[in-house]
């Protein structure tokens, strides 16, 4: 089943970037069920990332999304990245039972800059 709107691909001003850190996703899922998730992001960029989850979000759903620090911070006085998001759009993933997540950061956006994994 594939949720992927073409105004998602259009409002998406930013280049994304390859890069995978870890997440933890808390939000609803279709059906109501409060649930919380530890995964990776598979791209991310100021305004947004995309990343697997078993669980079945709805386009429009908010979601809370931390970056644990250690993960991106140079320094150690930083704390993890904290940001609300509106899932903007869900296709399926190619492991069975779960869906790749698109988010806008509705909250504070990131400001952290990488190199997408493959570059040299």
């Amino acid at each position: 089943m594939v949720h992927l709107t073409q105004t998602a691909s259009k409002q998406r001003s930013e280049r994304r970037i390859a890069v995978r850190l870890p997440l933890r996703v808390r939000g609803r899922d279709s059906r109501g069920v409060v649930f919380e998730e530890e995964t990776s992001s598979e791209n991310l960029c100021r305004s947004g990332a995309a990343f697997v989850t078993r669980f079945d979000v709805a386009i429009g759903s908010d979601l809370e999304i931390r970056i644990p620090f250690s993960h991106y911070a140079s320094r150690r006085t930083e704390s993890d990245f904290a940001t609300s998001g509106r899932v903007v759009h869900v296709v399926d993933a190619p492991t069975q039972g779960e869906h790749l997540v698109g988010v806008q950061f509705t909250g504070p956006r990131f400001q952290r800059v990488f190199r997408p994994e493959n570059a040299a």
